[in-house]
């Protein structure tokens, strides 16, 4: 693959400068260690709360939360990080859903769900619905549910399972992954891509189960699910250079099939993560824009023309 062609100048500096954050002997360290640089990565990217957003640690439950407001809001985001179900936590995506939050007028709720391998699946997984749960009741009839990489498959996986007991006005999902194969498509024509190669993916889906993925269980990898109905209506917005985006495509196709509401969209030469580069990378910036147009969207009801 042609990376050099495929992403520009602006991209490959983003890239470079995470890559900058990660010691010689990072992948090698254990799981505490990585988190430590992880979440020291995500600081040097942070660009501080708009003004409007206050912030405040709370409960849904017994899952930890951070709740931005801004004004009254009349919707809310269930909002659940990325970080392969092994790094990542409140402080990591703070800025990010802070400004979801002053972009889109909602109330976003950052879920902190427990992580591997001290918690292996379905921890995660139980704590993402407990929490949606608990925040479907507090704010009814106005919630999305949100996420990025493993918290898209979070967020995918609450949307299936709730079906028949909450009622979300839709999900957004950023470059989700969904539990496609791993030996073919973009997990194969991606494989090395910067930012997210096939080996990490492994390597976070064998700390995630403590071994071999569990078959044929949708809490874990969405796209295995037998019956894709009466979902939510569903964006998914993937990097065009990364392993996990057929997957977007494929959940798309999956619930098209079903009668459901589904739109794709692959963001042309980004990466794995380019979330943090909103500020630096105009393409990011562009797809940034895009996430926040599609909340506004199902938060109004509306769909695509």
């Amino acid at each position: 693959m042609d990376y050099d062609t495929l992403i520009d100048a602006e991209t490959w500096a983003f890239i470079r400068k995470t890559e900058s954050c990660y010691p010689p002997d990072a992948v090698s360290a254990d799981i505490p260690a990585q988190r430590a640089v992880y979440d020291e990565m995500c600081r040097s990217f942070h660009a501080g709360y708009p003004d409007s957003v206050t912030a405040r640690d709370d409960r849904a439950g017994t899952v930890p939360v951070r709740i931005y407001e801004s004004g009254s809001p009349k919707i809310t985001v269930i909002y659940y990080h990325g970080g392969g179900f092994v790094v990542g936590g409140l402080e990591s995506h703070d800025d990010v859903c802070a400004e979801l939050c002053d972009r889109t007028g909602a109330r976003v709720v950052s879920v902190d769900y427990r992580l591997s391998p001290e918690f292996s699946h379905p921890a995660a997984f139980e704590d993402a619905m407990e929490a949606a749960s608990y925040v479907a009741l507090t704010w009814p009839n106005s919630c999305i549910l949100a996420g990025d990489s493993a918290g898209g498959n979070l967020a995918a996986a609450v949307a299936q399972a709730s079906r028949g007991t909450m009622k979300f006005k839709g999900q957004v999902l950023i470059y989700p992954g969904l539990g496609g194969d791993m030996t073919r498509g973009s997990y194969s024509d991606h494989a090395h891509a910067p930012m997210l190669t096939l080996e990490d993916l492994e390597f976070y889906e064998q700390v995630r189960f403590g071994g071999a993925a569990p078959k044929q269980d949708p809490t874990a990898a969405p796209l295995v699910d037998a019956d894709f109905s009466n979902l939510p209506p569903t964006v998914i917005i993937t990097a065009e250079c990364d392993p996990l985006a057929d997957d977007g495509r494929d959940y798309r196709d999956a619930i098209q099939a079903a009668g459901g509401k589904a739109h794709w969209h692959s963001e042309p030469g980004l990466v794995h993560g380019y979330l943090r580069a909103r500020h630096s990378v105009q393409r990011a910036r562009d797809s940034f824009d895009r996430i926040v147009a599609a909340t506004k969207m199902l938060a109004a009801d509306e769909w695509f023309d």
